[in-house]
């Protein structure tokens, strides 16, 4: 058994890994990749975070066994921690900057649950019983949790957050509030899924990755045989029904949702199958870069990453 847990907890660290190496490489409009970057945030960047991030999602996969196999309770799997060091891993390996916060924040409980999820042959894990263990680690969370999360997010000095009314990450006295008042990590991102996709995937079962872009990256995948136009048209069906809320707190919702707009405008068109799709994606690209970084979909990728942790898990390979 302890050789099949080792196996099994490498293996999903791999399949994570693969995810975000495939999510990077990817030409997505706004996005870094291999031939574009942002100022000081460059392709490299994110590969040395993709394979720095590895140890904790072998670490939380091991966790996640050890709930299944009854040897912790699954509040005790530390999620906050493995969050925390796995950016801290990550800024260690890399000086670009916040290059996988919310890519990190969506794989971890992804990692525990895989830990905790029976597989078919070959590893290959059974995706609906993995989304019900999703639900029961985040629910599970902890103060202790809430608080190294605070810590996990300004290790990575995340810009674009704002201020918010209620337990603000700058506020000194949001980690007193929390610890006193016995607030979860859970609860937390209840409050922060108002204006924050990633949170609202968290409390509400990852919808927009199990509902919606998983099932269209395997549809798309199939379709094309390719895997870069996949991730590319799934990344524009994530971006045209569900406004960046990385963007919108950037510079507003209404702006978030005329991306989602031209996103669909370049679908409509064929995306990277017809010649005017493609010329479309030119011109969408264009648009996202004129302004630096600030219309970056990058709530958009890192849901895009996890829908390709899922395909990874569930046996894609290329």
């Amino acid at each position: 058994m302890q050789i099949r847990s080792y196996e099994k907890t490498r293996h999903i660290s791999k399949c994570l890994e693969c995810a975000i190496l495939f999510e990077v490489s990817a030409d997505k409009p706004g996005n870094v990749n291999l031939i574009v970057g942002f100022e000081g945030t460059r392709y490299e960047h994110f590969l040395a975070s993709a394979v720095a991030a590895t140890p904790s999602f072998e670490w939380a996969a091991k966790r996640g066994v050890g709930v299944s196999l009854g040897k912790i309770h699954i509040s005790d799997v530390g999620l906050g921690r493995i969050i925390k060091d796995c950016v801290a891993d990550i800024n260690a390996w890399q000086r670009g900057g916040n290059t996988l916060l919310g890519t990190v924040i969506l794989l971890s409980p992804i990692a525990v649950a895989a830990g905790m999820t029976s597989t078919k042959e070959e590893h290959i894990f059974k995706i609906p019983e993995l989304r019900e263990n999703l639900k029961l680690v985040v629910e599970s969370t902890t103060p202790e949790d809430a608080v190294d999360v605070y810590e996990a997010i300004k290790i990575a000095n995340s810009s674009g957050l704002g201020t918010v009314p209620e337990l603000d990450i700058n506020d000194p006295n949001s980690v007193n509030k929390i610890r006193k008042e016995k607030i979860s990590l859970y609860d937390i991102f209840v409050i922060a899924s108002k204006y924050d996709a990633v949170c609202s995937e968290w409390v509400k079962n990852y919808p927009i990755t199990f509902d919606v872009a998983y099932p269209y990256l395997v549809e798309q995948t199939r379709k094309t045989e390719n895997l870069n136009v996949a991730i590319i048209h799934t990344f524009l069906k994530v971006l045209a029904e569900h406004p960046d809320t990385f963007i919108a707190r950037k510079v507003g919702m209404e702006t978030a949702r005329e991306v989602s707009s031209m996103a669909t405008e370049v679908l409509k068109l064929g995306g990277l199958e017809t010649s005017g799709g493609r010329e479309s994606l030119r011109e969408f690209d264009y648009e996202l870069r004129k302004s630096s970084n600030l219309l970056n979909p990058g709530t958009t990728a890192d849901i895009i990453a996890a829908a390709l942790a899922l395909s990874v898990l569930g046996g894609y390979r290329p």
